[in-house]
């Protein structure tokens, strides 16, 4: 089959042949309709996230790819609850044990002897691939490939961030940065009735963003960023989708008292507050990582009511190195998903 695999970090994928995956008796195997491409690939694919590198073993050579969408076309003796036919998807979580003390409170995303979609196992960019039964979700047939795909880790990891953050109806919301994940937090803040502030440098994101209801759109590069903030009010909860430790500065200054900051994307650099501020206006750090089963099918109800779209573009994947290129240069609006 068809591939792009990645031998050597910051180096290009390479699009060659290799043997198609054959599934074990908790497996399924997947005939690939579309992958999302994440920024996570493209750090990956730089040797990037030391942090991550030193934690999980990489598989090398390596398929990436973890927003997966596709139909079964083979399933192994032991799985009984998923059909030859289904259309599913896989996420970041390819799977988790069960039995640890997380995965036993319901946070299966921090177990820690959990594997990674094309990163500990080969993922998406493929023209197949297998995946443990008990970890695949069902999509809705009135979705696309395309439409779903990014769902699984962008729209999971905004939808898991906004809960965290305890976001609730009438409550400011801002939404630092309006790439990926950040049109698609627009749209999820919206559903919990919020009222969003989109913050970008780019007037078409910003642009984007009130298309998808978000009732004030500020240029954070543009006049006094403060000045701007404070005449709208302190958000309640800032989500930072943005991998700019400057947006983080931003988000943390512009809360009001008592506000949370959600944190969702991830600089290079370390993020620093200082606590006098912290605590003097009593406010809040929370952290998400990208999502459960259950975050996900609660996902998949929204989407499939139509009340979340992510904006897409499909590529072949022999493109997916050009595509890499426009993402370090910041040329994507919305979501890239590649096929076979």
């Amino acid at each position: 089959m068809r591939a792009a695999v990645l031998h050597e970090y910051k180096q290009p994928l390479k699009i060659e042949e290799v043997a198609r995956p054959e599934c074990g008796a908790d497996e399924v195997l997947i005939r690939v309709e579309g992958c999302g491409v994440c920024h996570s690939d493209l750090h990956l694919a730089d040797g990037g996230w030391p942090q991550l590198l030193s934690a999980v073993a990489v598989k090398k050579p390596l398929i990436m790819g973890h927003e997966v969408v596709g139909r079964v076309v083979e399933k192994g003796g032991d799985v009984s609850d998923v059909a030859v036919g289904e259309r599913v998807g896989v996420a970041w979580i390819y799977w988790s044990c069960g039995q640890c003390r997380m995965c036993k409170e319901g946070l299966e995303n921090l177990c820690s002897r959990q594997a990674i979609t094309g990163v500990t196992v080969d993922g998406g960019f493929a023209e197949f691939m297998k995946a443990k039964a008990s970890h695949v979700t069902r999509v809705p047939e009135a979705m696309t490939a395309e439409e779903a795909a990014p769902l699984f880790c962008a729209g999971l990891t905004v939808y898991r961030a906004s809960k965290r953050a305890g976001v609730r109806a009438g409550q400011r919301v801002a939404v630092f940065g309006v790439g990926g994940l950040g049109h698609l937090a627009v749209q999820i803040v919206r559903c919990l009735q919020a009222e969003v502030i989109a913050i970008d440098v780019s007037e078409e994101k910003l642009e984007l963003a009130r298309t998808l209801g978000a009732e004030h759109a500020v240029n954070a590069a543009a006049g006094d960023f403060a000045a701007q903030m404070k005449k709208i009010g302190g958000p309640h909860v800032a989500l930072v989708t943005s991998g700019s430790k400057a947006a983080y500065d931003q988000a943390f200054s512009s809360l009001r008292p008592d506000g949370t900051l959600g944190v969702i994307g991830l600089p290079g650099e370390d993020l620093s507050f200082p606590a006098i501020v912290m605590v003097a206006r009593e406010m809040r750090i929370v952290a998400s990582s990208v999502g459960t089963r259950a975050d996900l099918k609660e996902l998949m109800e929204l989407a499939a009511g139509g009340k979340v779209k992510c904006r897409t573009e499909a590529r072949p994947l022999g493109e997916i190195n050009e595509v890499f290129e426009e993402m370090r240069r910041g040329k994507i609006l919305g979501r890239v998903v590649v096929s076979a």
